[in-house]
């Protein structure tokens, strides 16, 4: 078993364990547990510094998830354009591509709560119904996988996916959403970047919402992707009391570009 998924393994996925640190509510935990998921990687968790602190805020549920009503589960409408399941159709020259359910890190933010998670994985089938209507519509050149966090599955997976696509003539560029430098870096091994780099041109979308998070392990995972030839991007959210502050904000777009990204 590779290292990064004895780290995942790992992860604290129960309030039990973060009352054990700090003082919380458990019960409020796994209330918002029996709805939405949990799993916070030990990495990420050792981050956080106090209760209510930027990391705790994005990572650990708060009973607010649950009392929020009015809230839609799909707020970007997803659903309402996806001609086959788990796919995505918005823009005319590129799809959405949801290949896994499961996550590194469980967000409190996340706007796929709704399928995130489940006990079940993406079947076979469904990803080929996908790649068969990617196949069928020659304007699309734009792919982006995502999930789920696409590296949640093995790299032979990945690539059979991946593989596929480049064989379809139309399909110009391939994007990849993933969250895994920012919350478990161990998964970016030298044996994921040579696998993707063979399918140029690829991009990486990663998610690094506050300064904190540019650590060491962080900085090295995505250098090692960009030393690959893959280009890596953020897509900072922006959350109150955790980035809406003008420093803290141009503080994490420094150390972006510090480490390429």
């Amino acid at each position: 078993m590779e290292q990064w998924m004895l780290d995942l393994r790992n992860s604290v996925t129960k309030g039990e364990t973060v009352d054990e640190t700090y003082n919380v509510s458990v019960g409020e935990i796994n209330e918002v547990r029996k709805v939405y998921p949990m799993r916070i990687p030990r990495y990420y968790y050792n981050l956080i510094q106090e209760k209510g602190d930027p990391i705790w805020m994005q990572a650990v549920p708060s009973i607010q998830e649950v009392q929020d009503e009015e809230a839609p589960e799909d707020p970007l409408n997803e659903d309402g354009d996806s001609p086959v399941p788990r796919l995505t159709h918005r823009y005319p020259d590129r799809v959405l591509f949801l290949i896994t359910d499961r996550c590194p890190m469980y967000c409190r933010f996340c706007t796929r709560k709704r399928m995130v998670g489940r006990a079940s994985d993406i079947t076979e089938k469904t990803i080929a119904m996908g790649i068969e209507y990617i196949r069928n519509h020659s304007e699309i050149r734009d792919v982006l996988i995502s999930g789920g966090d696409p590296l949640m599955v093995s790299d032979q997976k990945l690539e059979h996916i991946i593989a596929r696509l480049r064989t379809i003539p139309h399909v110009q560029v391939i994007r990849i959403g993933t969250k895994f430098p920012c919350v478990l870096p161990s998964r970016i091994t030298d044996n994921l970047c040579n696998m993707l780099k063979k399918y140029h041109p690829i991009y990486v979308n990663t998610h690094f919402n506050h300064p904190r998070e540019i650590t060491p392990e962080a900085k090295e995972a995505c250098e090692r992707l960009v030393n690959a030839g893959i280009p890596v991007g953020c897509q900072t959210v922006l959350m109150r009391g955790v980035n809406d502050d003008p420093e803290v904000m141009k503080e994490l777009m420094h150390k972006l570009l510090m480490m390429r990204v």
